[in-house]
């Protein structure tokens, strides 16, 4: 069995982002090397997201036999994005293939996304059907972000949240990350014309470790989703939301004004100083004034984004595997 990186650009790239899974990354790395070997060139890229077991000593291991395999250590924990993201930023070949490393992929389910990606698509995602998650604390809020998500972005997937994806390297070549961003990259490569699949894959209960979602990612997931909406329609043109905004609030000023005008002249409110109204009024004049100066400082920043090199979102510690790495760390 060859196991020596090749020269060449690989076919796959899979990206193992992993935090405290020392239990899971020997059987992982098993049940890859399973299913991909002698039917695709592959690396595996296996990203150490701040983690304290002994994983990258494992994985350190693994490298040292098997040239295939990339390690990539972050001096402290940046999130599941960012750890993607460095994933996708090293990754050399034609298709890039995340999964979780919990073991609840099933990394037999690649070649049958290859296959449906070859069909003509750029992105094939994974739709974990029966799901062996707890109804109330994830598949309940799973389900209701999944839908809101479809509402918003106009790409209807059943399932987001499963990091087994299949993505073509020309896909991911233009897309940033940031936040939890991770999971709308289906609807951000669509509005850049992207051909989306979607196939059921299996999906298995958690036999060791323990789960790094909760709640609470519900939350900044929405909160994503808002950005994603603003990237998507205004990304280019701030302007309109801001002074859309401010607008708005000039007009209901301009209304507010015309009513305390009236009361004024025809006698129904001789004081003006206890007109709330009149607070009213020029709170909302001061808002349209804000609004639009919002807008125009964002509009700046657009531009100054636009225009510069963009930089990462993490920081590696050590690296080993891959082109040009230091095989001294």
């Amino acid at each position: 069995m060859d196991t020596k990186p090749s020269q060449k650009r690989p076919e796959l790239s899979i990206v193992v982002p992993f935090l405290n899974e020392e239990a899971n990354l020997p059987e992982l790395y098993k049940q890859i090397t399973e299913a991909l070997t002698g039917k695709y060139d592959f690396e595996i890229i296996f990203i150490d997201d701040g983690s304290t077991d002994g994983g990258y000593e494992f994985l350190r291991k693994c490298h040292e036999s098997d040239g295939r395999v990339q390690v990539i250590r972050f001096r402290r924990n940046f999130g599941q994005t960012a750890a993607m993201s460095a994933g996708f930023d090293f990754a050399r070949g034609d298709v890039m293939i995340p999964l979780d490393a919990d073991l609840q992929n099933d990394p037999a389910d690649i070649p049958r996304m290859m296959d449906k990606l070859n069909e003509g698509y750029d992105i094939v995602s994974g739709w974990r059907k029966d799901r062996k998650d707890k109804a109330a604390t994830r598949k309940l809020p799973s389900r209701i972000a999944n839908w809101l998500i479809g509402r918003v972005t106009g790409v209807r997937l059943h399932d987001y949240g499963c990091s087994l994806k299949a993505y073509r390297r020309e896909v991911m070549a233009e897309t940033k990350l940031y936040g939890e961003m991770h999971r709308f990259i289906p609807a951000l490569a669509n509005w850049k014309g992207a051909r989306i699949t979607e196939m059921v894959v299996n999906h298995r209960a958690r036999t060791a470790g323990v789960s790094k979602y909760g709640l609470n990612r519900t939350i900044k997931v929405m909160l994503d989703l808002m950005t994603v909406r603003f990237l998507g329609s205004y990304s280019t043109k701030p302007i309109y939301v801001f002074g859309g905004l401010g607008l708005i609030s000039m007009v209901l000023a301009f209304i507010f004004m015309i009513v305390v005008i009236c009361q004024r002249v025809f006698g129904e409110q001789l004081h003006l100083n206890r007109n709330v109204l009149v607070t009213f009024t020029v709170l909302l004049v001061m808002a349209s004034v804000q609004f639009i100066l919002m807008g125009l400082l964002a509009e700046i920043m657009v531009r100054t984004y636009h225009e510069s090199q963009g930089r990462p979102t993490y920081v590696v510690r050590d690296r080993l595997g891959g082109p040009d790495a230091d095989e001294g760390k």
